[in-house]
């Protein structure tokens, strides 16, 4: 079964094909890996479901061959897997697996945040917040997809802060690969219960407390993706 993008909610209409030499192809290519990307963040593409190249393609509005590069770099970042049979899909979620992105999460991410702290403003925390009020909306309404979208914005709008040039993709690849399955447990289990530590990650943004916005980040992987994670993927292995 293949899966596709719905157009309407990545972008307003078709990618625009290259009409010129290279650098057009290149333009259309970004297009197609932020579009992709995109619906593997919001957890439209689901793990074990096939990615067809032409599929995409014709959704998109493009020829295979930016989809091809676009799914063959995801592929090297360990968001997309190739099957001996030239298959392309997103990778299953294993209960090992899923240890070692919420360990390297854990790990990376409060570091990003204490190094993108110093550079965080009063605008930035209003900014933030107005994100936070919006996701406290969604997650009442149970629109997952629209949650997964926020706070993905509220999480990286602080990590760009950092500037930094090898954590952040380091990061970048580690949402890629687990929002799919973290799509499938909010289908499971509702949003209305979920909860989040961005509040005190806003305060400590405010105060300028590098502990404690450390401590808010970790706090937020752990009872987010960890503890929901871990108990869909123990009652699925019948742990």
């Amino acid at each position: 079964m293949s899966l596709a993008l719905r157009r309407s909610a990545l972008q307003s209409g078709p990618v625009k094909e290259a009409t010129g030499p290279s650098t057009s192809r290149g333009a259309t290519r970004g297009q197609v890996d932020a579009a992709v990307r995109s619906g593997l963040l919001s957890g439209r593409f689901i793990p074990g479901k096939a990615v067809t190249i032409r599929g995409l393609a014709a959704e998109l509005g493009v020829s295979p061959m930016p989809v091809r590069e676009v799914l063959q770099r995801l592929a090297a970042e360990n968001a997309l897997e190739v099957k001996p049979n030239g298959r392309v899909q997103v990778p299953d979620m294993t209960p090992a697996r899923f240890d070692e992105v919420l360990k390297a999460r854990r790990l990376l991410e409060p570091e990003l945040a204490e190094l993108a702290l110093p550079h965080l403003t009063s605008r930035d925390a209003k900014d933030l917040q107005s994100i936070d009020d919006d996701i406290d909306q969604r997650l009442i309404s149970g629109d997952a997809e629209a949650y997964m979208r926020l706070n993905h914005a509220f999480h990286f709008r602080i990590y760009r802060a950092s500037g930094s040039k090898v954590l952040l993709p380091l990061i970048d690849s580690l949402w890629l690969q687990f929002a799919p399955f973290m799509r499938t447990v909010y289908g499971r289990v509702g949003t209305a219960s979920l909860e989040d530590r961005h509040k005190e990650a806003i305060r400590a943004i405010e105060e300028q407390d590098s502990a404690a916005l450390r401590a808010a980040i970790e706090a937020d992987i752990t009872d987010g993706m960890g503890l929901l994670g871990k108990e869909i993927l123990s009652n699925a292995s019948g742990g």
